[in-house]
């Protein structure tokens, strides 16, 4: 495992970041954009996921980072079940909807092992 100096340089957050990108691209797209109840709510789940990272990091506390990621990992879930209610819409295509479900699951999967990681070492 690399060593980390800084939230950057966390696999978790990298991959976050890939989806908050994905999210805002679909969601300032055709009728998305103007959907704006739905666009705001994925949008804020999705800058959680990564937010929520950073700002564990932050902390002291393996206690209140493990907490964090916790949060992080229930924002990426709520990305997924978001992405139903866009597909559902219309807004996205099933392709679109893949590349993002699976982006967050990728994401969710990085922060619970990162998380689980860091509990046994608590």
């Amino acid at each position: 495992m690399a060593l980390i100096r800084c939230f950057e340089d966390i696999r978790a957050w990298q991959e976050a970041r890939i989806l908050v990108r994905g999210i805002y691209r679909i969601s300032n797209q055709g009728a998305f954009a103007k959907d704006f109840g739905l666009k705001d709510q994925i949008r804020r789940a999705a800058v959680s996921v990564m937010t929520n990272i950073a700002e564990g990091f932050d902390d002291d506390s393996k206690a209140e980072f493990a907490r964090f990621l916790g949060y992080s990992r229930r924002s990426a879930v709520e990305v997924q079940s978001l992405l139903y209610t866009a597909i559902d819409a219309g807004y996205i295509n099933q392709t679109k909807f893949d590349e993002l479900y699976q982006q967050a699951d990728k994401t969710k999967a990085l922060v619970g092992g990162f998380r689980h990681s860091l509990k046994k070492r608590m």
